[in-house]
């Protein structure tokens, strides 16, 4: 009866695949529905995603990044937190992991080296059990991101979708080989619209056809690359300011395309 105790107390429990919490995210995280994909919709802020369930000491978070953006100083974040996401509001999430949440929370994060998160590239980081947070892109070497971290406490993995980083997926850790990262339709990558005829531009490219409709306010005056470039930057009209909900086509009856419906 001893031995078998000792067995079983000595079996851990096996652990739940890692997902994103789908309520404590960034203002501006779009998941997909299986949790596992985020996509910051807008700006280079408003990006921070948790794990669903706390991680242990050693187990390595692996994520694929999925897009990337230039135009922007920095890229992703990565890191371990005691804040329990499930008490997190989402509207109290600060725009950013370092240092906004670190300086409210007891968190620990840091950001990856210069061009070690470009768009296909594998990241794993985890934390060791002497409070060291480590990581490993693709098959490098081990980095060092930071010491220092208090263990005895249940820790959840923290991401900050941040800068030059558009998107992330998180992988199983254990498997052998990664799949292949699954397409993206995001806006930059839309098909180019055809030239315009005179009185027909597009208000903002002034060359492609103004093919397409804000929702709600209605204006027609953009092309589509230009409508989702706005639509990603800022969410905000160019005509009338107003909050845009969607982009449909102007002419016939496409279904409307929202910010839920970029990732496929």
């Amino acid at each position: 009866m001893g031995a078998q105790l000792c067995s079983q107390a000595d079996t851990e429990e096996p652990l739940e695949t890692l997902r994103f919490h789908p309520e404590a995210k960034g203002a501006h995280v779009i998941l997909d529905a299986k949790r596992i994909t985020a996509y910051r919709l807008a700006t280079f802020h408003d990006g921070i995603v948790f794990s669903q369930r706390p991680v242990r000491p050693g187990e390595r978070v692996a994520l694929r990044v999925l897009g990337h953006e230039g135009g922007w100083h920095g890229g992703l974040r990565v890191g371990f937190t005691r804040l329990n996401p499930a008490c997190v509001e989402a509207p109290s999430l600060p725009p950013f992991v370092c240092p906004d949440l670190e300086q409210q929370s007891p968190t620990w994060a840091a950001l990856l080296p210069d061009d070690c998160a470009l768009a296909g590239d594998i990241v794993s980081f985890w934390v060791n059990r002497h409070g060291r947070l480590c990581a490993q892109v693709n098959r490098g070497p081990r980095l060092l991101l930071r010491k220092g971290v208090p263990m005895g406490a249940p820790l959840w993995a923290v991401m900050d979708v941040y800068g030059t980083t558009k998107a992330i997926e998180l992988l199983d850790p254990t498997a052998s080989a990664f799949p292949r990262a699954s397409p993206w339709a995001l806006p930059e990558e839309t098909p180019s619209d055809p030239e315009a005829t005179a009185g027909e531009e597009c208000a903002v490219c002034l060359h492609c056809t103004a093919n397409t409709c804000l929702v709600p306010c209605g204006h027609t005056h953009f092309c589509s690359c230009c409508a989702w470039r706005v639509f990603r930057d800022t969410a905000k009209c160019p005509v009338c300011r107003c909050e845009i909900e969607g982009v449909v086509s102007a002419w016939g009856s496409s279904a409307l395309r929202t910010g839920e419906g970029l990732p496929v």
